[in-house]
């Protein structure tokens, strides 16, 4: 007959008591034997425990096996406290708290040093009824006696939800305790096993960045979800190397080209073609050829090839999804969690904690929700109103930089305002979306949200706001309030990324006004000009330094933050080695004590680690799919930054962080519907780049419609000559606004001799009005929105269609399961029968 449970009691208290520094102690002891009605006789002879939901006290399994060594124990979970004074409120909170978990069984051991660690230990009889109540739904041939050793990554899980939903005497959960510093950490360790170490040697090395992940044995230490994290980041980089190379081929495309294209050639050759002034005070008229080297970049970028590079970062974005979904079908079946229901586990842990625990119902009200939307509304504007913010900053920039007294500064104006717009859209990026830090503010346990400190709160504002809003709707689970979070979150990360981006891919340039009619912020500045040969440029550019600083920078933090505070931490805690009398043997250390102190030394993680990983990845599959018309290196970046993102999240994770709490999974969540929104919003970006932003769509209008081509008899001429020419309207010098000083003129010209300016617009000489030039190109852009935008979704719908979502191979396998299921339930029948 086996042992019977042995659990921690209140006589046993005393053991708590410090005993000296360094001392640890063992916290067990005996309940009287449970009764008999609790036991069945096996077949042959012995007693074995019948798998009831029992109450703990009656539970007759031994919770540790009583011969293993100490220094071989296993222990779930460590608690961590300051030492607190004798019968302060602290220290009785903390008793309290440990008393619970001694009822149920646990075991709990005590080593102290500077701080009070509390290793704490689950009974056997937990993992039993977990496993006796999600045994396989397709297969009821599993017996109570059928007993399999519970997975340490279930083993983390199951206690650390105890752990949160533990309730003491006063009513407060373990959350509840380190808000008021009752406890200061909580966390699963890291210990010396074969599979950290194939890790730590195989995974967690830079000098496997081209080598495939052992996905397999990451679920097997950190879980399902964090497994399926890095599945989905390869894949996502394994499919981005197709898209890069194809973007990369048409950059080198356009350099190719880049002497050769009659637009550029007419903006080099127009010395004799006068500017109108870009500011109203200092700005002199300038020179259309000045700008020579500008329209060459701008023609690497703006060219044939990027309208099919666009479209075929549409169908890439579909079959990358459509892809994913079979790799993901066939990982999660190899798992057998293909079918797995998180409700039912998570039902299953709450009665395991509690047998009296009754299920919190879905709520919804009409009036929460309008509320809610009208706060994510009024969020919304407000980060359009920063928007509007870099934008004032820019208008403004650019008459101060145009008022400068270093040549240089003026005759590069625009460059600097928009350059320096760029850095400043960066940190307001940093500000508003800062989500390092911050522990606890997301407890598995659905408490309102702690916040986290002053400090912190002011870079955190999206995710403080967010929180907010998902405690309004109060979600039923933690997975619908992870899904809520996430997809406001986003939204609000969305638009501090790409409102900037918005303004200068659809607005800049086109809402100015015309020279004597100029839109000025507060009656003064004017707003800013698109460049003769066009705005794409101002996009690419702006892309191209917020990725850059965005994976470098972020990159950089990322890794050496947790790098420097696990240094620090490791020399400041680093013991002084006491000099040893003679005759004086040393004390043996508690195997324990090393380890828990090393994993304390880690890295905090939390709730938000893992997410705050998903969240960088998706913004950055943003960066690289909507506006990847205007900067076909995004997906080259993303490449090589994602090469070393997997190497620089595996170390970290291995070698930096505490172990993140597993978390079963068969999917990657709500992140699977928004990078299907990012899809749909990658074909309307991409198409209203090439249709507003680029200026593909004029010249294709001036070449069939205006060029000398379309005159006949114009054999060997290029067709896109004199389209510059055409695309500039005529400005009489005497209907400057009185406001604006008439600049001073070029030194090669004689003032009075300026009698007209050139700017870029399809506008009448006479009374400024709109051309039938502009009508057509306007009527141009809107037909080849439509029809690029219409092409582009029924191509990812056919390849939606024709890429089936699961694998033939994943459906014959649970066909051929069922199959069997079945035939052996008949057959058991029949035999019942004739017996």
């Amino acid at each position: 007959m086996r042992p019977r449970a042995k659990e921690l009691g209140k006589e046993s208290r005393a053991a708590e008591e410090p005993r000296g520094p360094g001392s640890s102690s063992h916290r067990r002891h005996r309940d009287p034997p449970a009764p008999a009605r609790g036991r069945r006789e096996a077949p042959h002879g012995t007693m074995q425990d019948e798998i009831l939901l029992t109450p703990w006290r009656e539970f007759p399994v031994e919770d540790s096996d009583p011969f293993a060594p100490p220094d071989e124990e296993k222990w779930d979970y460590i608690l961590v406290s300051n030492i607190h004074e004798a019968g302060s409120k602290k220290e009785i909170k903390r008793k309290k708290f440990l008393d619970e978990l001694s009822k149920k069984g646990f075991t709990i051991k005590k080593i102290e040093d500077k701080k009070l660690f509390y290793g704490v230990r689950a009974p056997n009889h937990i993992f039993r009824k977990y496993q006796w109540l999600l045994r396989n739904p397709d297969s009821r041939l599993q017996k109570p006696d059928d007993n399999h050793e519970v997975p340490v990554t279930t083993r983390i899980r199951i206690v650390n939800f105890i752990l949160q939903n533990t309730v003491t005497a006063d009513g407060e959960k373990l959350h509840d305790l380190m808000k008021k510093k009752v406890f200061e950490a909580t966390f699963p360790l890291h210990e010396k096993e074969e599979i950290r170490e194939f890790l730590k040697e195989h995974w967690a090395r830079w000098r496997e960045i081209f080598r495939q992940q052992p996905i397999e044995k990451i679920r097997c230490y950190f879980g399902e979800k964090v497994a399926l994290y890095f599945a989905w980041l390869g894949w996502y980089t394994y499919l981005l190397g197709f898209a890069a190379v194809a973007g990369l081929v048409v950059f080198v495309a356009g350099i190719t080209t880049f002497h050769s294209s009659q637009v550029s050639k007419e903006i080099c050759e127009a010395n004799s073609t006068i500017m109108c002034p870009l500011c109203d005070q200092k700005c002199p008229f300038w020179l259309l050829s000045d700008t020579c080297l500008y329209a060459k970049v701008t023609y690497m970028i703006d060219n044939e090839g990027t309208v099919l590079f666009a479209m075929f970062m549409a169908i890439w974005a579909t079959v990358f999804l459509e892809l994913w979904k079979r790799q993901r079908a066939t990982v999660v079946t190899n798992w057998d969690l293909y079918r797995w229901d998180e409700d039912e586990e998570e039902l299953a842990m709450d009665l395991i904690n509690n047998l009296q625990h009754e299920p919190r119902h879905y709520q919804h009200s009409y009036f929460r929700s309008t509320i809610l939307l009208l706060l994510v509304l009024l969020m919304i504007a407000v980060l359009i109103g920063i928007a509007h913010a870099l934008v004032i900053y820019r208008v403004v920039a650019t008459a101060l930089f145009t008022q400068s007294s270093s040549e240089f500064v003026r005759e590069q104006a625009n460059m600097l305002a928009m350059v320096t717009g760029a850095v400043l859209h960066y940190c307001t990026i940093v500000i508003m979306t800062k989500v390092r830090g911050g522990q606890r503010v997301f407890p598995p346990a659905f408490p309102p949200p702690a916040l986290p400190s002053p400090r912190a709160s002011l870079l955190q504002v999206n995710r403080r706001v967010a929180l907010f809003l998902c405690d309004l709707e109060k979600p039923r689970t933690f997975s619908q309030r992870e899904n809520n979070f996430t997809v406001k979150i986003f939204t609000f990360q969305f638009f501090t990324n790409f409102s900037s981006l918005i303004y200068v891919a659809f607005f800049l340039g086109r809402i100015n006004g015309h020279p004597g009619n100029y839109v000025r912020v507060a009656g003064r500045w004017r707003l800013e000009e698109c460049h003769p040969s066009g705005c794409i440029t101002d996009l690419f550019i702006q892309m191209a330094i917020i990725m850059l600083l965005k994976q470098t920078l972020s990159n950089m933090m990322e890794y050496l933050v947790p790098w420097v505070k696990h240094q620090v931490r490791r020399r400041c805690r680093r013991p002084k080695r006491r000099r040893m009398m003679l005759g004086e043997e040393e004390e043996a250390e508690d195997p324990c004590k090393r380890q828990w102190l090393s994993n304390y030394e880690l890295d905090e993680v939390n709730i938000f680690s893992l997410f705050d990983e998903f969240l960088e990845m998706v913004i950055q599959y943003s960066f690289t799919t909507i506006f990847v018309a205007a900067f076909p290196l995004a997906p080259l970046l993303a490449f090589c930054n994602n090469l070393l993102e997997i190497r620089l999240d595996a170390i970290k994770m291995m070698r930096l962080q505490r172990r993140m709490v597993p978390r079963k999974a068969n999917d990657i969540g709500i992140w699977l519907q928004v990078l299907e929104a990012i899809g749909i919003l990658a074909v309307i970006g991409n198409g209203l780049v090439i249709a507003i932003t680029s200026d593909f769509i004029p010249v294709q209008v001036y070449k069939y419609m205006y060029s000398p081509c379309m005159k006949g008899n114009n054999t060997g001429v290029d067709c896109t000559t004199g389209y510059i020419n055409h695309s500039l309207s005529v400005f009489r010098v005497q209907d400057f606004e009185p406001y604006t000083k008439v600049p001073e003129t070029l030194p090669d010209f004689v003032r009075n001799e300026i009698q007209e300016c050139r700017y870029r617009d399809y506008r009448n000489a006479d009374d400024y009005s709109y051309t039938v030039q502009f009508w057509h190109i306007f009527a141009a852009r809107l037909a080849f929105l439509i029809l690029f935008e219409h092409v582009a979704l029924c191509v990812k719908l056919i390849a939606a269609w024709y890429v089936p979502d699961v694998p033939q191979s994943v459906k014959n396998q649970f066909l051929d399961r069922k199959h069997n299921d079945l035939r052996k339930e008949l057959s058991m029948m029949e035999y019942s029968t004739e017996v």
